[in-house]
């Protein structure tokens, strides 16, 4: 089973996703609400994917992605997008990211994205 770290300054996008997950084999074994505390569960979980808001308070999606890889060069980050952001999924991916999934979840594009992420 797949260990999971989910990081969104929206608690309902949270709770969306941990609910896509869960009935699908994946273990949430933390959550956070900003780029900061997402960096600091990375690296006491030790999750096999973490799942990054773009836009959030404090630090962004994009600088927790340079500063996870800092720690682990093959974190499986999966970057999470509002429609209309592709130019910062782009940098994203280029900070490390291998893949994203696009707000408001589709949970079949959400597993593929995961099982995907998890062959790499």
């Amino acid at each position: 089973m797949a260990r999971v770290v989910i990081v969104d300054d929206a608690a309902f996008m949270r709770m969306m996703l941990k609910n896509i997950l869960t009935q699908n084999n994946f273990e949430v074994i933390g959550e956070a609400d900003t780029g900061a505390k997402g960096v600091t569960q990375y690296r006491d979980l030790r999750p096999d994917i973490i799942t990054m808001d773009i836009t959030m308070p404090d630090m962004d999606g994009i600088t927790a992605v340079k500063e996870i890889k800092k720690l682990d060069a093959t974190a499986k980050i999966i970057m999470c997008s509002a429609m209309g952001q592709q130019e910062v999924v782009l940098e994203a991916v280029k900070a490390g990211a291998v893949d994203f999934i696009v707000k408001p979840f589709q949970p079949e594009r959400v597993l593929e994205s995961f099982n995907r992420a998890l062959s790499k």
